[in-house]
């Protein structure tokens, strides 16, 4: 059976979701989505043109949503009642559509999410009717109230936007993922293919970046990368990884029915 990441009740083949900022120019926007393989990108509202200037170039011929899911998201909000402005504006653009990424900053130095003003905000736009894909903090009991208020995929940080660490609490993650009943997706701080994988390893659904691949000196070529870690850390997972030892070894050969010498 084909394995798909369902969100919202719609299935996608890629579990790489990816932004579509920093980039030299809409060219290399385009180029370095499709060596993604991506179906699901995000557009900060705020900051990209989607039609709110009219006669300006626009993301979305570039990336025509008949291809593309697109992903609204309400990067620079720092209340819930800005986020929720911005996410009405979207869905007046994209005519009706719902699907959303919810994100309310804490401050502009971390950019770490304000989990209070997070959980007002996706409880408004989920009364409202949107679909709410949330960026949040690695809390196993904040992701669950947002969960339980409706929200149909959490986002926990690896690190810090922009940061590239990588995974800094494999711990946590581990045990939003055991409990979450909606798709766990890494969101900010992957830097390169291997923490990619490493999120894919542990369980999660899907991973969204941006600046690991604008970042990159070659955004395309680290596309195609993180496209092929994503693939072989679901098919890791799946496979299920043989045990740790860590005080015995194991011999890769069989040990009986040896051939005796002569």
């Amino acid at each position: 059976m084909e394995d798909l990441l369902t969100i919202a009740g719609k299935g996608y083949r890629s579990r790489l979701l990816v932004g579509t900022g920093k980039y030299k120019d809409f060219d290399e926007t385009r180029r370095a989505v499709e060596a993604s393989g991506a179906e699901i990108v995000t557009v900060a509202i705020r900051r990209t043109n989607i039609g709110q200037e009219p006669g300006q170039p626009s993301l979305l011929d570039t990336l025509p949503p008949s291809k593309f899911t697109y992903l609204p998201n309400t990067a620079g909000c720092y209340t819930a009642d800005d986020a929720i402005r911005t996410l009405r504006l979207a869905r007046e653009l994209l005519d009706g559509h719902d699907l959303v990424k919810l994100e309310v900053l804490g401050d502009p130095q971390t950019l770490f999410p304000n989990m209070p003003e997070t959980l007002k905000a996706a409880q408004t736009l989920v009364k409202d009717g949107f679909k709410v894909m949330v960026y949040c903090s690695d809390d196993p009991i904040q992701t669950r109230q947002l969960e339980e208020m409706g929200c149909v995929a959490v986002m926990p940080l690896a690190s810090l936007i922009g940061s590239g660490m990588g995974i800094l609490n494999p711990w946590n993650l581990s045990l939003i993922i055991e409990k979450a009943q909606v798709p766990v997706l890494v969101d900010a701080g992957v830097g390169t293919a291997s923490d990619a994988a490493i999120a894919m390893e542990l369980g999660c659904d899907g991973v969204l970046m941006n600046t690991a691949i604008a970042g990159a000196k070659n955004p395309v070529l680290m596309a195609g990368a993180m496209k092929k870690a994503v693939e072989a850390g679901r098919e890791a997972f799946l496979a299920g990884r043989m045990p740790k030892k860590l005080y015995s070894a194991s011999p890769s050969s069989p040990t009986t029915g040896l051939i005796s010498p002569k």
